[in-house]
């Protein structure tokens, strides 16, 4: 039940050697990765290549947060879906005429599932993103997305949209660990992945660490189930 985010630091000398060896001692205790545009600039396209090569049978989530005219972002899909990625990341506050519906048209044309950013795990979203949830959730049915973007330091806003849109979307919740969520919390409130990057992807031993962040997740998991 988690997503790893690769999101290399400049501090990264080999981008080949640290992909192997986070995706080696992981890809079989995660669900999937998400690659943001740190992966990307560092590593082109060519980066979401290797990941899918290295990891073919894990999701593969293309985190660009699209938030374009509608024309642009389906060329951007053109160019993604020779990479082997399953789904991409768009905002929900571009709109929908001109925009989403045309990048969601897109997606369907190219197998490629279509993520939307309901709310952001920064306190800013706080400040504009999130007095449109409501209006977000109600654009996710409008295009047919096939999951949401919801953060781990917000579970109200978890359950929110778990309430309002039921089983038939996927939440993935970001903000487990260095923003402040416990591992298990996102879940616990509805979500069905919780998003964890920097404290697995800066360890030493990012196996080891992993695996304790399962633990935990566990536990809460159990704990949330008996209360």
């Amino acid at each position: 039940m988690i997503i790893l985010a690769l999101d290399p630091g400049a501090y990264i000398e080999d981008l080949d050697e640290w992909l192997s060896k986070i995706i080696d001692e992981t890809k079989d205790l995660v669900v999937g990765y998400k690659v943001g545009l740190p992966l990307l600039i560092a590593g082109g396209l060519e980066a979401y290549r290797t990941v899918r090569e290295k990891a073919p049978n894990n999701l593969l989530i293309a985190d660009l947060k699209f938030a374009d005219v509608g024309d642009i972002m389906s060329i951007s899909i053109d160019h993604l879906s020779k990479t082997g990625v399953d789904a991409v990341i768009a905002h929900s506050f571009i709109g929908y005429k001109d925009a989403l519906d045309k990048l969601s048209m897109k997606c369907f044309e190219r197998n490629i599932k279509l993520i939307l950013v309901i709310s952001m795990s920064h306190r800013g979203s706080e400040e504009y993103i999130d007095r449109h949830v409501n209006e977000f959730i109600e654009l996710t049915d409008k295009i047919g997305a096939w999951g949401v973007v919801a953060p781990a330091t917000r579970p109200e806003i978890i359950k929110n949209i778990r309430e309002r849109i039921g089983d038939r979307i996927k939440i993935f919740s970001p903000g487990i660990g260095f923003q402040g969520a416990e591992p298990g919390t996102a879940i616990c409130h509805g979500a069905d992945y919780e998003i964890i990057g920097r404290a697995v992807t800066t360890s030493s031993n990012p196996r080891e660490r992993l695996l304790e962040i399962l633990e935990v997740q566990r536990e809460v998991i159990e704990r949330c189930k008996r209360s």
